[in-house]
């Protein structure tokens, strides 16, 4: 399997490596962020339709999603992985104008990723009841979770290949041609989820194939873009290497997303356990409030991915003043957005959980948590640009301790402990005191950093 026929020319590479080294920072990312930002939201979009659609079969349904997210969160860390090691590395050799190894990077990557999601296929469909006990599904919602994960399963190659299709082409500074392929699949999951749901009459597995259909759309969108070259980079199964400088070294570099991802996943398992012990109502209100946090935070991880390629492509060519001027301006930016997101929020939090869901308990709930959340998301600009800033350098330690804290490291001891001291709201409250000793936490990392560079 070949796509690399022709490769783009000189002048190209030459006039996409002069734009991301010379153009003004802010207008650079802001270029960068808006089309990244739109990919991002249409992706919690996959989602939030599927949330908001089955959410009005049932309670149990509603849960069934919310049980199903940490399989997906798995799925997504090997994508997120391989895209995202990909990607920085790609910035790096990019602004070196070290073409050829970026052509290799990519290649590795791309394959990779199919033959990742036909492992988890195979093995998700063969172990399906077992895996989706063992995340949280109840008896009453197992059954609905099974449904439902048959065609997240079949999805999985796409899905880790479209992430390195995704981030190799923001890592190259076309992030436009990102946004169409996951606006228009974000678009088709709507338009076919109440197709499939209800007007077919396949109830939660619509929400699934609607969703694997989409993906698909999307998949074919950003391939094509490589199949005709229009990106700088190219993919050939020749190019495939796993030499220790290009595979492992795309593992290693992605190894913070695959840390970020693999705790959320942990993480979801231990919220299904412990909203669990509060009934059906409690998995389904949690599950909704994480769908909804997850959509506003990815604001905010769209503008750090448009603020990633600029700090890549400069730190490789030696511009470390651009490097910090993009770091200030995506942290001023980032928090005078999300903290005018969070303000709405806060105070319609009860508006938007009805608009989910009409289990009275699962709404006071969802409210709650909403609330706790929200009242810290202005903040999560340095949680998230100082972990992109070290992933994008190849700070890799820092990076992965970083990435590790929100999800994980600070998480984890707050939901297993906070519950067993004040009950149903150590549930609701865990994810912010998770946020705010991450954010803590990110502040000397940054400092180092910048000292550091600067000498």
């Amino acid at each position: 399997m070949n796509f690399s026929k022709t490769s783009n020319n000189d002048n190209f590479a030459e006039n996409q490596y002069n734009k991301m080294v010379d153009t003004p920072v802010s207008k650079l990312i802001t270029s960068l962020a808006i089309p990244t930002v739109i990919s991002m939201l249409v992706t919690s979009i996959y989602n939030m339709a599927d949330t908001f659609f089955v959410s009005q079969i049932s309670t149990q349904a509603s849960a069934a999603v919310g049980v199903v997210f940490p399989i997906m969160s798995i799925i997504q860390a090997f994508g997120f992985t391989l895209g995202m090691g990909s990607g920085s590395l790609i910035s790096i050799r990019l602004g070196q104008k070290q073409n050829e190894e970026a052509n290799v990077i990519v290649s590795t990557a791309f394959f990779t990723a199919i033959c990742l999601g036909c492992i988890i296929t195979i093995l998700g469909t063969l172990f399906s009841a077992q895996l989706l006990s063992l995340v949280g599904a109840s008896d009453s919602v197992l059954p609905y979770a099974k449904a439902y994960a048959k065609y997240i399963f079949f999805g999985a190659p796409i899905m880790t290949a479209s992430f390195v299709l995704n981030n190799v082409l923001r890592s190259e500074g076309k992030a436009f041609f990102s946004m169409i392929g996951l606006t228009t699949g974000g678009i088709l999951n709507i338009i076919l989820d109440p197709i499939f749901i209800y007007a077919l009459d396949l109830g939660i597995s619509g929400a699934a194939i609607a969703t694997l259909c989409s993906q698909s759309i999307s998949f074919l969108i950003l391939l094509t873009c490589f199949l005709k070259h229009k990106t700088v980079c190219r993919i050939s199964i020749k190019l495939y290497s796993l030499k220790k400088e290009v595979l492992p070294k795309i593992v290693t570099t992605g190894f913070p997303s695959l840390s970020r991802q693999g705790l959320a996943s942990i993480s979801s398992i231990l919220l299904n356990t412990a909203a669990g012990s509060y009934g059906d109502a409690a998995i389904a209100g949690m599950s909704i409030t994480t769908k909804i946090i997850m959509f506003v935070a990815s604001v905010m991880i769209g503008i750090g991915q448009g603020f990633s390629p600029v700090s890549g492509y400069n730190y490789g060519a030696k511009r470390y003043d651009r490097v910090k001027q993009a770091y200030k301006f995506t942290l001023c930016a980032g928090s005078i957005l999300m903290g005018s997101v969070a303000i709405v929020i806060f105070i319609f939090a009860r508006q938007i959980m009805n608009g989910f869901i009409n289990d009275s308990q699962a709404v006071e709930i969802g409210v709650a948590a909403l609330r706790w959340q929200v009242a810290f998301i202005p903040f999560h600009p340095l949680i998230i640009g100082t972990n992109m800033l070290m992933q994008s350098t190849r700070h890799i330690k820092s990076a992965t301790y970083l990435s590790m804290n929100r999800n994980g490291i600070y998480f984890i001891p707050a939901i297993l402990i906070l519950p067993r001291i004040i009950g149903l709201q150590g549930v609701e409250m865990a994810q912010f005191v998770a946020d705010v000793l991450s954010a803590i936490t990110a502040v000397p990392f940054a400092i180092y950093f910048f000292k550091k560079m600067s000498k």
